[in-house]
């Protein structure tokens, strides 16, 4: 009776009376060669070119690449995009790497079923089942991590963010300290990415906030006439000997606010450019107002066409 072969591991099974005196060999050639490629072996199925690679086992207590328990695989040329790496149909475990160039994926699979997919450079355990390359681990009783798990793996529990990529927090997270660089005690101020944009549109939770400056930005010092432009929003505009003010119009948005500071010994004129200019309590358009010296005064824009001035202005 002639030798056989196991379906799965292609060991040789010896036939009755078979390999008098060789029969040690063969046992040992299975033992040694076969088996322990399947339980310990590392093979390097390799891509000679840009196309699926297919690893076969033969009737053989040889040497197979794909009896091995772990796989290398590798590749000679760059993948330009995911290949198969095609098993055998039997029912086997493998523990695969993707270590070939080209960032490209490859899916392990059988030549008639579905397979798994292994990114680049990663690592992972599959079982073919005599049909399909499944995954072999799809859940954990427990886990504990060396390294948070990052965001782009699909974590949720990391302890840093560096902002490139979303960060989901719980629905009610507990936010230990949070600090803006910058600042020694916390959320101290917000700033907006887009600096130049005129509004900003901010939705907050019933909470006791600090809105706005805790202090008035200094636009500079104008020693000549000055026409007030977006950028001063918010700030207060400091004028000097020989400076006056020109409110422009068509400029600014509602709610818009700008103070001014007349730091000379005498009075300063504004000219009111926009169409219409009210000082606070009177229903009189002004074309000039003056502002008193030392004195201070807020322009209010209602709209890009009205405005009024609050402070010491006549």
């Amino acid at each position: 009776m002639a030798s056989t072969y196991s379906t799965n591991l292609k060991i040789e099974l010896i036939g009755t009376g078979e390999q008098s005196g060789t029969w040690g060999s063969t046992t040992n050639t299975n033992l040694g060669t076969a088996l322990e490629q399947s339980i310990v072996g590392y093979g390097n199925p390799n891509f000679t070119s840009d196309a699926n690679l297919t690893i076969t086992l033969t009737d053989s207590n040889a040497t197979q690449t794909a009896r091995n328990f772990a796989l290398n695989v590798t590749s000679s040329v760059s993948l330009t995009t995911t290949r198969n790496l095609i098993v055998p149909t039997i029912q086997k475990t493998y523990m695969v790497r993707n270590n070939t160039t080209g960032s490209q994926s490859i899916v392990v699979k059988t030549s008639a079923g579905t397979g798994v997919t292994v990114p680049n450079g990663a690592y992972t355990v599959v079982y073919t089942d005599g049909t399909n390359v499944v995954s072999q681990i799809t859940q954990l009783p427990s886990l504990a991590l060396a390294t948070a798990l990052p965001v782009t793996s699909g974590g949720t529990g990391g302890t840093t963010s560096t902002g490139s990529g979303a960060v989901v927090l719980a629905t009610s997270p507990t936010l230990t300290s949070p600090r803006i660089p910058g600042s020694s005690t916390g959320y101290t101020t917000v700033a907006s990415a887009n600096s130049g944009a005129t509004n900003y549109t901010a939705t907050l939770p019933a909470e006791t906030f600090t809105v706005g400056y805790r202090n008035l930005i200094a636009v500079g010092t104008k020693t000549s006439a000055y026409t007030l432009a977006v950028g001063d929003v918010g700030k207060y505009v400091q004028v000097g000997s020989g400076g006056s003010i020109v409110i422009p119009n068509a400029t600014f948005s509602e709610g818009d606010a700008v103070s001014i500071f007349n730091n000379t010994s005498g009075n300063i004129t504004i000219t009111c450019s926009i169409t219409t200019a009210y000082i606070a309590g009177t229903d009189s358009d002004k074309a000039t107002m003056t502002l008193a010296t030392r004195g201070v005064a807020t322009v209010l824009f209602i709209s890009g066409t009205v405005c009024v001035v609050t402070g010491t202005v006549t």
